[in-house]
């Protein structure tokens, strides 16, 4: 008879270390894309922002891996090497990039810049290596953080960054934290039939309560006369608690993750489009 095969002679898939996180690199991607419409013009430099920022996003998985095998595993992983090789592809990326970006941006810019996101990649490599990159706070910072993005874009395109760049930012971040508080809520009603815990409501009643923050703003920009931006908010809440709503029918609330995910992305590709139509 044939010895078992272990776990470890078996063949292994090549790991491959591309974003995963489909969330996350539509809120770093489409940020940029805003940006650059609403710039009204084009520079290479644009390009490199966008090839920097995918880069920086992509080079954490396999960070995350080396930091794990330097830290925390006591026995070399298989797929360590390979997490070394697409680390140093995506910070040779993340490199040539920054050089273009070096001679289109101020110094000082740059260097804060920067700062910001050597900060950030250090936190979420801390939280994933620790397994927290589902904290509600994380998430919501990430949002904030990668949907920067577009100011980044700006000083691209125009040296500086517009008042409408900031307003962009904000827009984008509050949609992106609402969202990630209705996926929550929906995760924690999905567990709370197996195991009841007070945590379903508090999420839920946390999305509530975000939901009715972009309302409140949809209502605010109607006051101020500003009807594109009132028009992306109002449609912004409305899919949200629509979602909501959902989640109290049992047979909606199995509703793959991945048909969540897309519908997710349409209200947001939506609120984008209306958004650049408000601040054009």
């Amino acid at each position: 008879m044939q010895p078992a095969v272990q776990a470890t002679d078996r063949p292994m898939r090549k790991a491959r270390f591309f974003p995963r996180e489909h969330g996350a690199t539509a809120m770093l991607l489409t940020p940029i894309v805003c940006a650059a419409v609403l710039a009204r013009t084009w520079r290479w430099s644009e390009l490199a922002t966008l090839t920097a920022a995918f880069a920086a996003l992509a080079a954490k998985d396999p960070l995350v891996v080396l930091v794990r095998q330097r830290l925390v595993w006591k026995q070399p992983h298989a797929e360590t090497p390979a997490a070394a090789r697409w680390f140093a592809g995506w910070a040779l990326l993340f490199g040539l990039s920054g050089l273009v970006l070096l001679r289109a941006w101020p110094m000082r810019t740059l260097l804060g810049m920067s700062a910001g996101m050597a900060a950030y990649a250090a936190l979420a490599v801390r939280v994933n290596v620790k397994n927290r990159q589902r904290s509600v706070l994380f998430q919501i910072a990430s949002a904030a953080a990668l949907s920067s993005s577009a100011l980044a874009c700006a000083i691209s395109a125009l040296g500086t960054i517009p008042a409408w760049c900031w307003w962009l930012w904000v827009l984008l971040s509050l949609h992106a934290t609402v969202g990630i508080l209705v996926v929550h809520a929906r995760l924690d009603a999905r567990v709370a039939p197996r195991s009841p815990a007070p945590g379903a409501r508090q999420s839920r009643r946390t999305a509530l309560a975000a939901v009715a923050v972009v309302a409140g703003a949809a209502l605010a920009a109607a006051v101020l006369g500003r009807w594109w931006i009132a028009l992306a908010l109002a449609v912004a809440a409305a899919g949200f608690d629509y979602d909501l709503r959902s989640q109290r029918d049992a047979a909606a609330l199995q509703m793959p993750l991945m048909r969540v995910g897309r519908r997710a992305l349409t209200l947001a590709v939506v609120f984008a489009l209306l958004v650049i139509l408000g601040l054009w």
